[in-house]
């Protein structure tokens, strides 16, 4: 069975999407923790990140860090902060968060609430980085 990010890379489900490649898709999450938090994937189905073949946990590494300095450039923050949960979703996925303090990244915390229009926006300064 199709997971909802495997929808969201068929183009089933919209998302706010920051960057893309053959293999892997990064888009905002629609329940963020801060500003900016993203979502990073590997296009292929895979339930569990280090279940992940050695080339392709390396590149989506590379990937991500990549995205990330595009978020540290279009919003304010001390960091870009990295967690794997694998928990939420059964699909291998990178959290990029931006932090101002370690409790930023507290995922018990509430989450923002956001509407589409304030998500495009954040996606659209990040992409022009």
């Amino acid at each position: 069975m199709a997971t909802i990010f495997s929808k969201i890379v068929a183009g089933d489900i919209p998302c706010h999407r920051i960057a893309e490649n053959d293999e892997f898709l990064a888009f905002l999450d629609i329940q963020p923790l801060t500003e900016g938090h993203t979502l990073v994937i590997p296009k292929m189905e895979v339930d569990y990140f280090f279940d992940l073949e050695d080339g392709i946990l390396s590149r989506i590494t590379l990937f991500a860090r990549d995205v990330s300095k595009q978020i540290k450039h279009a919003i304010p923050c001390h960091r870009v902060g990295v967690a794997v949960i694998g928990l939420e979703v059964p699909h291998a996925h990178v959290h990029l968060i931006p932090l101002q303090s370690i409790s930023d990244i507290n995922f018990e915390r509430p989450k923002l609430e956001v509407t589409q229009a304030e998500l495009a926006d954040t996606a659209k300064r990040i992409r022009m980085v």
